[in-house]
């Protein structure tokens, strides 16, 4: 029998198959461990509801018991999604309690909060408030009122695989998140993605800082550490998110940023383009072309740059006609972009920019490279 369509999501054409969340499976496996104690066998199958409501049922893949205590492994499936955590096995270790008090903690591989900005205090484990209180609810329906138990959620490659995810710029050491608002996992949703660059700023703002560097990549982090000698403490990986990232910036009250990144993804802002991944928009030969019409150029050069595959490629061409004051307009026109989309709020957010070249090096900044990096250094 054919899956249910609602099942499915269609992405840029393809039909993706949804997934679910490390909090749907730390639920379902507490569930399977406190029917197992219950029923003094082993669960084939489990039935949970998602935090949304949704019917999802899993196979047990592990099940240790006795009379009092039970250990549940369910596989983590994340669908279609490209999820670091896909396949791993994690487990819910029950045991009964003599009141009806039922805990909840973090064991082997699931991480530990260590700073402020998060949804959980420090020192308590990474498992969100909805998985949090589902978990809880699932063993209180399955153990009724008056049993109570000590729940632990554990990954045995939890350590190895957060290293894949955001957790480690997140301050969560040891292991990975069960985490879920909705319990499904929606393959290529940029909802997760947005939500973690939020929280990774969101804990920059509760240490104090009122200043911060956002980069499109592992470029531009590379180029502020390597070439302008600013330390990374204060930087955050934007992604193509600019315009998300950039209101996110003024909502929480940032007031200065500097922005690095490659002439390849930043020159799209210049042309007020604030998704930069290619899906949204390619406009980077046209955004190069009328700049350098506004100064001029000859008209081969022009053509010859708009038939460029890669901003790399147009440099060279510039850069040997002579045009590279370019590369100043463009900046400047980065900068302007960016302070109009946040000019109609408050708090005024100060902005500079620096675009390079992968190939070349340095291209321009908003004012005197040696005065950036003074101010950030």
């Amino acid at each position: 029998m054919s899956e249910p369509e609602d099942n499915y999501v269609y992405y840029n054409g393809r039909k993706l198959r949804k997934g679910y969340t490390t909090g749907t499976t730390a639920t379902a496996a507490s569930v399977a461990a406190a029917k197992a104690i219950l029923d003094q066998k082993a669960p084939a199958v489990v039935k949970v509801n998602a935090a949304n409501g949704t019917p999802v049922q899993f196979d047990v893949q592990d099940c240790t018991f006795d009379r009092n205590h039970a250990s549940v492994a369910i596989k983590k499936d994340g669908g279609d999604d490209q999820d670091a955590t896909d396949g791993m096995l994690i487990y819910s270790t029950v045991t009964l309690r003599s009141d009806h008090t039922i805990t909840l903690d973090g064991g082997e591989g699931i991480g530990r909060v260590t700073q402020d900005g998060l949804a959980n205090k420090p020192g308590m484990p990474a498992i969100n408030p909805t998985p949090y209180k589902l978990i809880q609810e699932g063993v209180r329906d399955v153990l009724g009122p008056d049993r109570g138990a000590d729940i632990i959620i554990s990954a045995p490659e939890g350590e190895r695989v957060a290293k894949l995810t955001y957790n480690p710029k997140l301050g969560i050491v040891g292991g990975i998140s069960i985490l879920g608002t909705s319990g499904i996992v929606t393959p290529m949703s940029e909802e997760s993605w947005k939500h973690s660059i939020s929280i990774e700023m969101n804990i920059h703002r509760k240490r104090g800082d009122t200043e911060i560097i956002l980069t499109p990549g592992n470029y531009g982090e590379d180029f502020l550490k390597d070439d302008m000698h600013i330390p990374v403490t204060k930087q955050v990986q934007m992604s193509n998110f600019v315009g998300y990232v950039l209101k996110e910036v003024q909502r929480l009250g940032f007031t200065k940023v500097l922005m690095v990144g490659d002439l390849g993804k930043m020159i799209k802002v210049a042309g007020g383009i604030f998704s930069t991944h290619s899906k949204d928009a390619d406009a980077r030969a046209e955004i190069m072309v009328a700049n350098l019409a506004l100064m001029g150029a000859p008209l081969d050069l022009m053509k010859n740059v708009y038939g460029c595959l890669t901003t790399i490629s147009m440099i060279k061409l510039i850069n040997e006609a002579g045009y590279q004051d370019v590369y100043q307009t463009i900046v400047d026109k980065i900068k302007g972009r960016a302070e109009k989309l946040l000019a109609h709020k408050k708090p005024q957010v100060e902005i500079d920019a620096v675009i390079f070249s992968r190939d070349t090096g340095f291209l321009a900044a908003t004012k005197p490279l040696k005065e950036i990096e003074a101010d950030w250094q």
